[in-house]
């Protein structure tokens, strides 16, 4: 993989750390702990530290059930944070997690770096203003909306039924202008699929792999690993680890996480276990 985001360029495997700046009041880890932008930008020079490669800025909860928010109240908890952190030569990529065309322009304006799209890119306006941008773009995959996509999780074969859907939402995006070089692929765990499709989707992204696009998961503190473990969000930490782990042995180049430093150690030891490979592996 050669992807550059904003100033970085990403080479090889991996693993490389997105870390999750939530300003917003109710995101199901940390919500209402970073709403004030210097709180926010805090937060995020603290994942820098912690050995985030790049963080990603969210002002809308993209929880199960969680309702719309206004792009007027979105731009008013992202920009300010964007500007902070560019006043202060932040030194690592931004990204904006958007649906919103007009929140991911003006978010790009202010210095923001990519645009991390949990609706695949399907606004109207936006696969556009990533084309025209040249910006790189997560493509996640999910049915439905944060509002209803619990309903939606229905699957004969979900490891297949997601490559095709990312596949389909891919080509919709290249006929926008978008470049597939430019593109992450996110198959959305816990975006409209229960705890048996999230598993599924970690033992088969090989599958996805053959998409040809780089793959960012983001399994941090989901409820597939309450469901497996029984633990509440606040002790899904070594769930957590055990998920990036077998995202980096299955070829994941991006994870985002919540927790930077433990998921960073975790990560770093499955890539050294990939990176020597099996006994008479070519």
């Amino acid at each position: 993989m050669q992807l550059r985001i904003g100033e970085r360029l990403f080479e090889g495997p991996g693993p490389f750390l997105m870390g999750i700046v939530n300003a917003t009041p109710d995101s199901f880890v940390d919500g209402g702990r970073h709403t004030d932008p210097a709180a926010a930008a805090e937060h995020a020079l603290s994942l820098a530290a912690q050995g985030a490669d790049l963080i990603d800025l969210g002002g809308e909860s993209t929880r199960p059930g969680a309702a719309p928010v206004p792009a007027e109240e979105e731009l008013r908890r992202v920009l300010p944070v964007v500007e902070r952190l560019r006043a202060r030569r932040f030194p690592l990529p931004i990204s904006v997690d958007t649906a919103k065309p007009e929140v991911a322009r003006a978010a790009l304006d202010a210095g923001a770096d990519l645009v991390n799209d949990v609706q695949g890119l399907s606004a109207p306006g936006m696969a556009e203003l990533v084309a025209s941008r040249k910006v790189p773009a997560v493509l996640m995959h999910m049915r439905g909306t944060p509002a209803d996509m619990a309903s939606r999780a229905v699957y004969e074969d979900v490891v297949a039924e997601v490559a095709a859907e990312l596949e389909a939402a891919l080509s919709r995006a290249e006929r926008a202008g978008v470049r597939r070089g430019q593109v992450i692929l996110d198959p959305g765990l816990g975006f409209a699929k229960n705890a048996e499709h999230n598993l599924a989707i970690l033992a088969g992204l090989p599958r996805l792999r053959a998409l040809g696009c780089p793959l960012l998961l983001g399994p941090s503190r989901k409820s597939f690993i309450g469901k497996v473990t029984g633990a509440p969000v606040e002790a899904r930490l070594p769930g957590t680890l055990a998920a990036v782990t077998a995202c980096v042995l299955a070829g994941a180049e991006f994870v985002r996480v919540h927790d930077v430093a433990a998921a960073r150690q975790a990560a770093l030891v499955a890539a050294a276990i990939r990176d020597i490979g099996l006994p008479g592996q070519a």
